[in-house]
């Protein structure tokens, strides 16, 4: 079905594997089509919950495919860039959470990927960075947007601006990364954490993250009405039911609005 990915559902998990790994995975114009079309299947499967996006080899995305990028005129540049910024709104957007498993060079379109993720793992051995500057051009698939809003404007700049490449730590220290685990625990991490996920009220955590993505860039006062307004559908659900029985009775709860 695939030619540029690995898609699998187990257990409720969506897998997502970018598999070019003789080109570390660069996100060309087909991957950016192939990656919307298996995220738009995620979401629309009820059989899945939640997805883990990955990649094959030692890079998770090393970036955007400049073998195919050099020849582009402007028009078809820009195009190519609306195109990425598609991708990654969607994975940003969908109502399952997303798990970036960050398994090595997570560069240019490979980190703006990772940052378009709802949660971010990474290996021991993954590396960061935006160094779209040193080719004459900016981010173009979200990263001047995401990354500060992560890390913070000044960090943003900093990163955009010089093309650093940084190592897991110093990813974790700024952010832009939730936990840094050892290569071979990186899958078996991002399984856990979800499971655990998983185990909560599907009603609640689609929610969740409505709530954040649309109120993080509003007042905080908006920001709060507007949660007040999202919390009306979990709280009218069976689910909401269950969960405060079960705790109030001590016993876990089992939901059912999957």
């Amino acid at each position: 079905m695939y030619q540029n990915l690995i898609y699998e559902v187990k257990e409720g998990i969506a897998y997502i594997t970018v598999n070019r790994p003789k080109a570390l995975n660069a996100l060309s114009s087909e991957v950016l089509d192939e990656l919307y079309e298996a995220f738009t299947s995620a979401n629309n499967d009820p059989l899945v919950q939640i997805v883990i996006l990955t990649g094959a080899g030692k890079a998770f995305v090393a970036g955007a495919d400049i073998s195919q990028m050099v020849n582009l005129n402007t028009l078809d540049g820009r195009a190519m860039m609306i195109k990425g910024q598609n991708v990654m709104n969607l994975i940003e957007t969908i109502d399952k959470p997303v798990i970036g498993a960050i398994n090595g060079f997570a560069l240019g379109g490979g980190c703006e990927l990772a940052m378009a993720c709802d949660i971010r793992i990474a290996s021991e051995k993954a590396k960061f960075g935006q160094p779209e500057v040193n080719l004459g051009i900016i981010p173009g698939f979200g990263g001047t947007q995401r990354l500060p809003r992560l890390v913070g404007k000044g960090m943003g700049k900093y990163l955009i601006m010089t093309a650093e490449m940084i190592d897991a730590q110093e990813a974790y220290r700024i952010g832009l990364v939730e936990k840094i685990v050892p290569a071979e625990e990186l899958i078996g991490t991002a399984e856990k954490i979800a499971k655990t996920i998983m185990s909560k009220a599907p009603i609640a955590i689609k929610a969740a993250k409505l709530a954040v993505n649309n109120g993080i860039s509003l007042d905080v006062k908006t920001g709060v009405a507007y949660e007040a307004e999202v919390l009306v559908a979990p709280f009218s659900s069976e689910d909401r039911i269950e969960g405060m029985q079960a705790f109030l009775g001590k016993k876990p709860a089992e939901f059912k609005n999957k």
